[in-house]
């Protein structure tokens, strides 16, 4: 079996022990072992980028392009290796893999256009003969903890501007999908970008994010994952005088107004809720339907459902793969247990299933699920699930649907099918949400923009795009007497 160490100081250095990497497909299939560290770890990758930080923060704009651009070309010529490995150790079918990986590639190529794009300000002083400049310059050493659900992805959209604007990196990926992380960090490696300047610890989040957080010598910390996780974070940072952002979770709403179009309205909310597996912060899982449409939205969702072939994520012909773990298939089932105790009715799905290709391989399997004529007090509409689980709602009107759809302490995602400009413009304005979407998937974001949420979804400055330079930057003013 093939061990797989951590990166630090530009080393490959072996971790206290090492655990496996199954497949949830085929629990039968080990992809590998990957390193367990520790604190120590943790110590000695923060001494190593803070050794790093002085040389490449001062780095020239041009290396530091050349570095992310080459990163982002290689990430984009083994697109399908690696999208073939990400559906193996997480369960996202291979066409959904290889588009987050090519998803990945295109984010270091946009950062190394962005190490060329910094700007600053020159203005005059208020007082006469005194020059004044805003500059953006490098906050230091930045540890990312990232989720299990968009193994690539999101680690490419947090390291990227933290090496571009001149940060040094220490990488926490999630336990349950260690080698998607160690695959770019072997590529990360191999870039150009010196020794240090970027470090991987793998191991368990308790160990290594709580040394992460608490350590002196870290300068900020970029989260993604539960709620409660980054709310202890956020407190942690706010008592050491840490720079934080965290994206968490979602309870996002699929509005159907009367005027939609059905079967677009119908797609999109299969789309939205049950493909990646529903395993995605920004998938609607409160389908919110008004009265004349219900029954007929209801049905055809309902036969949609029917159609979406569950198996092997790597096999052809699957519609969407297995859930990522058995502990997050418990939760899943134990929420569909929890709806039915509050009067939910079940429309589809709710149990496990074998894999479609017939193979007898033993996975993490979980039939779409849908609920029909639930309120918006349920569990199942307040709490996320996250997992191929969705619940409609049936309103009266497009005003009870927007109450309805801001009713939540989330306000990451929010989307509405309505062939009504009036409504759609409405709603882009009074949606309590970070991004809105008008007769398309809540689910798909572009990499050159901005991706966040409101209330209970994020906290800190906005992800990806231009926007990034607000977390992995601080401004500094400068006097001048001429």
């Amino acid at each position: 079996m093939t061990q797989h160490h951590n990166l630090i100081g530009g080393e490959w250095t072996p971790g206290a022990s090492h655990a496996p990497n199954t497949n949830p497909s085929d629990l039968a299939d080990v992809i590998g072992e990957y390193a367990q560290g520790g604190a120590d770890d943790v110590q000695a990758a923060v001494a190593a980028a803070t050794a790093a930080f002085p040389a490449w923060s001062n780095s020239g704009i041009q290396a530091r392009h050349d570095a992310l651009d080459k990163i982002g070309n290689e990430i984009l010529a083994r697109k399908e290796e690696l999208g073939d490995l990400l559906a193996r150790e997480e369960g996202k079918t291979r066409p959904e893999a290889i588009g987050e990986v090519a998803r990945a590639g295109q984010i270091f190529k946009f950062f190394a256009g962005e190490c060329l794009r910094l700007a600053g300000e020159t203005v005059p002083s208020v007082r006469p003969g005194i020059g004044v400049e805003i500059t953006r310059e490098p906050i230091g050493v930045v540890g990312l903890i990232t989720p299990w659900n968009f193994p690539i992805a999101i680690p490419a959209w947090k390291i990227a501007p933290a090496l571009a604007f001149g940060n040094c990196v220490v990488l926490k990926p999630a336990d349950l999908v260690p080698g998607c992380a160690w695959a770019l960090a072997e590529i990360i490696h191999r870039s150009g970008i010196p020794a240090g300047v970027f470090n991987l610890v793998m191991g368990r989040g308790r160990v290594i994010g709580e040394a992460l957080v608490n350590h002196p010598g870290v300068a900020a910390i970029s989260f993604t994952g539960s709620v409660g996780v980054g709310r202890g974070i956020a407190e942690a940072c706010v008592k050491s005088g840490k720079k934080v952002q965290l994206e968490m979770g979602g309870k996002n709403p699929q509005v159907v107004l009367d005027d939609a179009d059905l079967q677009q309205a119908v797609e999109l909310s299969a789309q939205s809720g049950f493909y990646s597996t529903g395993q995605r912060c920004t998938a609607s899982s409160r389908l919110i339907v008004t009265d004349a449409i219900y029954p007929a939205f209801v049905e055809a969702l309902r036969a949609r459902l029917a159609r979406i072939k569950v198996g092997d994520a790597r096999a052809a012909g699957t519609d969407m793969g297995p859930v990522v773990s058995q502990a997050q298939l418990e939760q899943d089932l134990a929420y569909v247990e929890i709806a039915k105790a509050e009067g939910a009715r079940l429309a589809a799905g709710g149990e496990r299933v074998a894999c479609h290709t017939g193979s007898g391989r033993q996975g993490f399997f979980l039939a779409p699920t849908l609920f029909v004529d639930t309120a918006p007090g349920m569990r199942i509409n307040r709490e996320e699930v996250f997992g191929p689980v969705a619940s409609v709602i049936r309103v009266k009107d497009y005003e009870e649907a927007l109450a309805v759809a801001n009713d939540t302490p989330f306000g990451l995602s929010a989307g509405i099918a309505t062939t009504s400009l009036k409504h759609a413009t409405h709603f882009k304005r009074h949606s309590q949400a970070g991004m809105v979407m008008v007769n398309l998937p809540t689910a798909g974001v572009d990499y050159h923009v901005p991706f966040g949420g409101r209330k209970g979804s994020s906290y800190g400055p906005r992800e990806q795009g231009r926007y990034a330079q607000e977390f992995y930057t601080t401004v500094k003013t400068a006097y001048t007497l001429a």
